[in-house]
């Protein structure tokens, strides 16, 4: 669905203000985010799980089981960060989850810092 006129002028009066704020943050926030994250470590860990074939067969022609064993290991687990990775990874266009409000914990994260500033903001103004 897309965004109302007045939707896009808060989202646009958000994105000044938070560069107006910390434009080093928002600059870092830029970037594709989770997405990209997510998509990195998997693509990381195939070639982890790659290497850890490396391993296996060296150990085999070498005759040195303990490599084989480390081989073995580094597949396994990078076939588990593959997997976790890609079962986490937002599809095109769907929000990453978790982004909804949180419940304000003891030890606050700095982006619920930042959620709880911008709802005082918004609150002060009277939306």
């Amino acid at each position: 669905m897309p965004l109302s006129e007045h939707e896009q002028r808060m989202l646009e009066q958000m994105e000044r203000a938070l560069y107006a704020e910390d434009p080093k943050f928002a600059s870092a926030l830029e970037g594709n985010g989770l997405r990209t994250y997510t998509r990195r470590r998997v693509y990381q860990a195939v070639a982890g799980f790659l290497a850890g074939i490396a391993l296996l067969m060296a150990g085999m022609v070498a005759q040195l089981i303990w490599v084989s064993v480390v081989g073995f290991l580094v597949m396994l687990g990078c076939a588990v960060l593959a997997v976790t990775g890609w079962r986490k990874a937002p599809k095109p266009g769907e929000h990453p989850q978790g982004t909804a409000r949180r419940q304000v914990r003891p030890k606050r994260s700095m982006m619920d810092r930042i959620e709880q500033r911008w709802q005082r903001r918004r609150d002060e103004q009277g939306h």
